[in-house]
């Protein structure tokens, strides 16, 4: 009767349109009233939850990409872009690509990459004679790259949500060869969908011209290798790493680009700010859920049902991976991977998967949730900018997301795509 409560309060609240942080907070609540249990324990919960010290990288993370968007680190990165890719079928859909790549290690969140990215390149785009859908397709399924690179603030959720026992460093590191294949594939699809549509391609202004574009984008793009290079060499932690990249932020954009306003200046702090407060209460909540559904034996009960569905595990990564896609379009990704994290890796590491590997799988899961409705997040930042309806652009989505399941495929049937750099770096 207890999981009743819980689920159905929640699911009950979802779906009459309540804040995703109020319906994990109500129906743990409601359910901790049912069983007798002090409300007091639901706010330990809340507050254990959210004073996580490597919780501080999420907030100076999302601060050091605003502050860069807004000090023009972006519009130098997509010229950079621009002159490497622009030349090949549908050259700004490669330079949309290209920049997301690039950008994607700086800010380090797809709704983010998807605002900045997709103010730059879609009204590009549409002037040049390309398909408002296509533009719009484009940016929402390239800023997903953001969330396997370096400084992935889902992935500190995640680790965070295991326990803390995988390492944040690892997990940075496992990101970057399916972040890089997932970008290489959406170029290929990219190409093959401007072919057929007959979209142009752009001049190639020659190499010594883009030379100084890199040079003129290169202060902005160190910040990539300051914050890996740094996590993984143990300088400093993920938390710390965040804080240095504000700082790095606000030097190249007053002392170098000196383009940032001090409007700007405020504009982003605010919007940090309120990020900060909405992030934290949803973490909150989820983490009473996620301790009730611990309380109530929900993983172990799951692991011994789907043991006796299959012991194979390559049947049982296919079932999760149908799961994680169907959660991940109802739901946003920071509160999904906490409350899934606790019942689908102790699955995973029954069947022998290692947790940095399932890790990659669960964040390119839910990533590709957050451009599928109803709760598509990115799709929605990027339709906003376009400038046309959800479903304008989910008609023509297709051969993308083809795409995003295919690496996803590939991703969790070869580990050593995930495992080898880190094994490497070790």
């Amino acid at each position: 009767m207890e999981l009743w409560i819980l689920f159905g309060t929640f699911t009950l609240l979802m779906l009459i349109g309540t804040p995703i942080a109020f319906c994990l907070g109500v129906s743990s609540l409601a359910t901790v009233i049912y069983m007798g249990l002090p409300p007091l324990v639901v706010f330990q919960r809340m507050n254990s939850g959210m004073s996580v010290f490597s919780m501080l990288a999420i907030p100076f993370f999302i601060y050091s990409g605003d502050l860069m968007v807004r000090g023009g680190i972006a519009g130098r990165i997509v010229a950079f872009a621009a002159s490497i890719v622009g030349h090949l079928r549908g050259g700004l859909g490669q330079v949309n690509i290209l920049t997301s790549t690039l950008f994607g290690g700086i800010s380090g969140s797809a709704v983010a990459e998807a605002a900045a990215v997709g103010g730059l390149m879609i009204p590009q785009m549409k002037a040049r004679g390309y398909g408002a859908d296509y533009a719009v397709n484009v940016t929402s399924m390239a800023a997903l790259i953001a969330l396997l690179l370096p400084p992935s603030h889902n992935m500190i959720i995640y680790s965070i949500s295991a326990g803390g026992k995988i390492s944040i460093a690892d997990l940075f590191t496992a990101g970057v060869v399916p972040g890089l294949l997932f970008a290489a594939v959406l170029m290929v699809t990219a190409y093959i969908v401007a072919r057929r549509r007959g979209y142009p391609t752009e001049r190639f202004p020659g190499v010594v011209a883009a030379l100084h574009l890199l040079a003129v984008a290169l202060p902005g793009l160190l910040l990539i290798a300051i914050i890996f290079g740094g996590v993984r060499s143990g300088i400093f932690t993920a938390t710390e790493s965040s804080c240095i990249a504000v700082i790095y932020a606000l030097l190249v954009t007053l002392l170098i680009y000196r383009q940032l306003s001090w409007g700007d200046f405020v504009h982003a702090t605010m919007g940090a700010v309120r990020t900060t407060a909405m992030v934290l209460l949803i973490i909150g909540c989820a983490a009473a859920f996620s301790w009730l559904m611990a309380f109530l034996r929900v993983p172990s009960t799951l692991v011994a049902w789907m043991q006796t569905l299959s012991d194979n595990p390559i049947m049982i990564l296919l079932l999760l991976n149908v799961l994680m896609l169907v959660l991940g379009t109802f739901m946003d990704m920071g509160p999904t991977i906490i409350i899934t994290t606790p019942i689908f890796l102790p699955i995973a590491t029954a069947y022998g998967i290692d947790p940095v590997h399932f890790g990659v799988i669960m964040i390119l899961n839910y990533g590709i949730g957050l451009n599928t409705p109803p709760v598509g997040g990115v799709q929605f930042v990027a339709c906003a900018v376009g400038k046309i309806s959800v479903w304008e652009a989910m008609r023509s989505i297709w051969p993308f997301y083809g795409a995003g399941i295919v690496v996803l495929l590939l991703v969790t049937y070869i580990p050593a795509l995930s495992l080898w750099l880190p094994s490497v770096f070790k």
